[in-house]
């Protein structure tokens, strides 16, 4: 049975690290909003089935690692606690079906079919969130799914974790239907992404250099990419591309609310790691999930959409396909 909890006094003000914003019709202008501009946007949707002007729509991409010690899934979670009228992303399933690496992009017919089963059409404005424990995660991957793919307007909420905490609507059990669109067909950005060939000629070339030209950031937790940490598919030897630089996601989020730090202290961390904002970055990590929250920070520190490119097939491609003999594979 579906429910909803609504919030019975108005919201504590909690300080955002997210520079305010104006919305207009619902349209929200910044990547990052916070729990009050969502529900602001949210509050000038038209429910009505017959309209078709655009919506603010609530996309849940919560996706755990395989090895999660509770053996969750994305859609457990959606199911257990979501933004009331949200709907689910599945990493899982929307992706290249064809490719032994886990969640290589989908074909640009795959992305269109999944949105228009999600009811969510062309001009609507999307907002992607987490699960409420992890804060950011997997939803910047979802995010920047859509934009590679021409969506226009998406966000990622910062965060869900803050959504629930300051008394925001929820619901749980099982989503109501939605009604399918016909989503276009659209053409995906090939400048965005890089695949395995590039990444492996550009290591061999930047391997012993002090100062690389393009930056590899990589998303993986430190033992992990000094190769001395498992990685969480088995098989997989863990180490790091040549020239790459180590960037875990908790160091780029405030450890208690699990947002993304305020732009300043982005700018401050990214230049302690000797990111320089005038060379081009990719970011990477296990398969291309947690690459994205390296890119919204960068976005959000004020990096160039154009220098900012994501590896889609990470370590996990990295890993099967490189060796330690052609000095592909760094451990510390």
């Amino acid at each position: 049975m579906l429910r909803s909890l609504r919030p019975t006094t108005k919201p504590a003000a909690i300080s955002s690290p997210i520079r305010v914003m104006s919305s207009s019709y619902g349209t929200l202008s910044n990547y990052l909003v916070t729990p009050a501009e969502l529900n602001a946007a949210l509050q000038k949707n038209l429910h009505s089935k017959l309209s078709t002007a655009p919506r603010v729509v609530p996309l849940c991409g919560t996706w755990f690692l395989p090895n999660d010690p509770q053996k969750r899934t994305g859609w457990q979670e959606f199911k257990s606690c979501r933004i009331p009228k949200a709907r689910f992303f599945d990493l899982d399933a929307v992706k290249d079906q064809d490719s032994p690496y886990p969640h290589m992009l989908p074909s640009a017919q795959d992305f269109a079919k999944a949105l228009g089963q999600l009811g969510i059409r062309q001009d609507d404005s999307v907002v992607v969130y987490d699960s409420k424990e992890a804060g950011i995660f997997s939803a910047p991957r979802v995010a920047w799914t859509l934009k590679v793919f021409g969506h226009s307007n998406v966000h990622i909420l910062n965060n869900f974790k803050l959504w629930v905490e300051q008394g925001y609507p929820t619901e749980w059990g099982e989503p109501d239907k939605v009604q399918e669109v016909a989503y276009p067909v659209p053409e995906l950005d090939k400048s965005k992404v890089v695949d395995f060939e590039y990444v492996k000629d550009l290591a061999k070339k930047q391997a012993d250099q002090t100062s690389p030209a393009i930056q590899i950031l990589d998303a993986r937790s430190k033992g992990r990419w000094e190769g001395k940490d498992p990685e969480p598919r088995p098989g997989l030897s863990s180490g790091h591309i040549p020239s790459s630089s180590s960037l875990p996601v908790p160091e780029l989020l405030d450890p208690t609310n699990k947002t993304f730090l305020p732009a300043d202290e982005l700018k401050a961390l990214l230049a302690s790691k000797g990111v320089d904002p005038s060379k081009p970055v990719i970011s990477s990590c296990g398969t291309g999930v947690t690459a994205a929250v390296i890119d919204a920070a960068l976005a959000e520190a004020g990096f160039p959409e154009k220098t900012r490119q994501l590896y889609d097939g990470s370590w996990t491609e990295w890993a099967q396909r490189a060796t330690e003999e052609e000095g592909l594979i760094v451990k510390v």
